[in-house]
């Protein structure tokens, strides 16, 4: 159980002076020790990335990471408190918290763990149908630079996808595997670990060629939970917390905790499972058997032909 974590992370979280400092020191408490903040400045304000860095006592399995994505934890002065798309912070923080508590208890992974994600508490606000979108103060280039580290093996990008009609229920679900500009088959192991936290059949997003490709290039994304795969050419799962009707990124009072708490166990069991050699994102095979029948598709990582 979570709801401590989550509870946490929210209650540090929604505050209009909230910086990475405070975020660090909360961390830290939990008995987390390498936590590294960063301030980067952009065209539309700063914003402070927090990376944390839970390490295995022998270390002989893969490396996780799990990033949560968002705009901003804030739109303020627009909004007063926390914002839906809060909901990836508050995730990635949560299951940091709670894999130090629980490597302080003894209960060592085989691999490490990375966790990224940024704070600012007052992004600005952009148009998007069918709800608006929360912006971040810096460019997803930006983003990535300090969220993607080269050491993750695998990555959960984890992001409210609540603003849309393609995914409608309350809860979380599930990307398929993106690697490398292809959109492979959804992960049994993963779908495994999902119908265990839940209880329930496990949900999917289904995500298109267009929202793999990065940001800037005038294409329409249902989010930025894939961005990291455009950056990577690590295997990357999304991980949406979801509704059950569109709910803008910049609405305050969305951030449902039972979701969230069962949205960062999903994350921990897949941190043991994966670190252990128990979960695979893709089948190794069937990757290398797509590039010898059509090739690379690393260009859909890139911002495209003509791009400077």
């Amino acid at each position: 159980m979570m709801l401590r974590e989550v509870m946490e992370a929210m209650e540090i979280l929604d505050s209009a002076r909230v910086c990475g400092a405070d975020v660090a020191d909360w961390l830290r408490s939990c008995a987390a020790e390498n936590v590294e903040v960063i301030r980067v400045e952009g065209t539309h304000g700063a914003t402070e990335f927090v990376k944390v860095r839970l390490s295995a006592r022998r270390r002989i399995g893969p490396t996780l990471g799990i990033i949560g994505r968002l705009g901003g934890v804030g739109a303020r002065p627009e909004k007063v408190g926390l914002v839906s798309d809060a909901d990836g912070a508050i995730v990635a923080l949560a299951c940091a918290a709670k894999l130090a508590r629980m490597i302080k208890k003894g209960d060592a992974l085989l691999g490490d763990i990375i966790i990224a994600t940024h704070i600012c508490p007052n992004a600005p606000i952009i148009p998007h149908e069918p709800t608006p979108f929360m912006d971040a103060p810096v460019d997803m280039s930006t983003m990535n630079q300090y969220e993607v580290d080269p050491d993750m093996d695998a990555i959960l990008s984890v992001d409210a996808t609540k603003g849309n009609w393609v995914i409608n229920r309350r809860g979380f679900a599930i990307t398929p595997t993106v690697k490398e500009g292809y959109i492979l088959r959804v992960s049994d192991d993963l779908l495994s670990i999902a119908r265990d936290v839940t209880g329930e059949p496990p949900a999917v997003v289904p995500i298109t060629t267009q929202d793999i490709t990065p940001y800037g290039n005038g294409i329409y994304h249902l989010n930025s939970i894939m961005q990291p795969a455009t950056a990577t050419s690590a295997p990357v799962v999304g991980v949406a917390t979801t509704a059950a009707i569109p709910v803008a990124g910049c609405a305050t009072g969305a951030n449902q905790v039972i979701d969230l708490e069962m949205a960062a166990r999903f994350c921990v069991e897949v941190a043991k499972a994966f670190t252990a050699g128990r979960c695979k994102f893709y089948i190794e095979e069937e990757f290398a058997r797509l590039i010898a029948l059509y090739g690379s598709m690393r260009h859909l990582q890139t911002l495209g032909r003509g791009a400077s």
